[in-house]
Formats: structure tokens, sequence, C-alpha cells
């Protein structure tokens, strides 16, 4: 079971001044090791398509019940996962997988972050920087621990974190749980002039 936490510090309309935060949170952290994943659920045929043209490296999954059912129910070898280069190319083989995640894992911090934010659109997508380290503050009792430290930019997403919320960005910091969690959360907020504005997500 994940031990990691993440406190919410920012919430804006604007995807952009999101990003642009979350990219100040980054920075105060050390990066030798960090590393950029992205995923987002795609409701239409014109959506994937451009995603797919914009990040060739991208692999896409059905979120189609339907479809998932089948395989289920039929214990059939049905394709779940495609490459991108793999995905059908034609609008009518592509509309019944809808609606479908698509994800980019592990990939250098700067190198798909603009992109991204561009295609997501109305639809729920995620950046994570992972792999971070936080600096060590003594007196707040928190020396950093990489497996968990990290910021989480959420789109389009209501304050529990769950449902869609077309319009609500949320920038989060990720870090190790424990008793004194937020207020190390807290403190590196305020290096970027913010504050912790809810109750953290698991």
């Amino acid at each position: 079971m994940s031990n990691g936490v993440s406190h919410p510090v920012f919430r804006t309309s604007d995807p952009a001044a999101a990003l642009a935060l979350a990219r100040r949170l980054i920075t105060l952290g050390e990066r030798e090791y960090a590393q950029v994943s992205v995923d987002v659920e795609l409701c239409t045929v014109d959506e994937v398509l451009r995603l797919r043209r914009a990040l060739p490296d991208a692999w896409f999954r059905t979120e189609n019940d339907a479809f998932w059912a089948r395989v289920v129910d039929e214990d059939a070898d049905l394709r779940t996962d495609w490459h991108a280069s793999e995905l059908p190319e034609e609008a009518d083989d592509l509309a019944p997988l809808l609606p479908i995640g698509a994800f980019v894992l592990d990939q250098p911090v700067g190198s798909l972050e603009d992109r991204f934010t561009g295609l997501v659109g109305e639809n729920h997508g995620v950046i994570r920087w992972e792999q971070l380290l936080w600096p060590e503050v003594p007196e707040l009792g928190y020396g950093g621990r990489v497996e968990h430290d990290g910021v989480t930019l959420v789109f389009n997403c209501d304050d529990a974190g769950t449902g869609l919320q077309v319009g609500a960005h949320t920038v989060c910091v990720d870090l190790h749980r424990r008793r004194d969690a937020g207020r190390y959360t807290a403190w590196l907020a305020e290096q970027v002039g913010r504050s912790v504005i809810g109750p953290p997500y698991r």
C-alpha cells in the first residue's frame, strides 16, 4: 500500500497558470532523477487522433465497459492496450473503444508537458512529476523521500479529486504520508507564494 499523499496548493481555471506554478514547485526539489508522466481520458475520435499525432510514444487503453466485459465474459484474447502506432486508423474502428485512456510514462522533465496541456481540453487529465527529492527542513521533521516526493497537476477535476469539473485545474504537492506532512507541505507552498487549500488526496 502506498504511503504517499497529495496536498492541493493551487486551483485555477487557467491550465497554463497551473502548469507554471507546478514548474516553480519542482525547482524546489532535487531533480537529478526526476521524471514526468501524463495520462488523460479521451471521449472523441478527433481527440484520440490529435493526441496520437502530438505524442507518438503514447499508449492507449480502452475505458469502454462493454469492451472490458467481453474480455471477462468471453475470456477472449482481445487487445485492451495499444501503442500509438498500433491504434486503429479508421474512425469506425476507434469509436467502439471510446472512451480511451492515453498515457506516457517516465519521460524527461520538460519533454511533453506543454504539448499535453494543450491537448487536455475539457477532459480529465494528469501530469505527475516524480522522483524529486524535497529539501530537508529539520525543524519541520521532513528529510525527503524520493519514492513519494513530487508534484501532480490535475486537469478538470472537482475539489475531492474524483469527479469531472471542467475548468478546475489543481496543483498538488506529493510527499511521504506522515504526521507532519501538512506542515512541510505548507512550507513548500510558501516558497512559491501559495498555501495548502484543502484536504489531502490519497
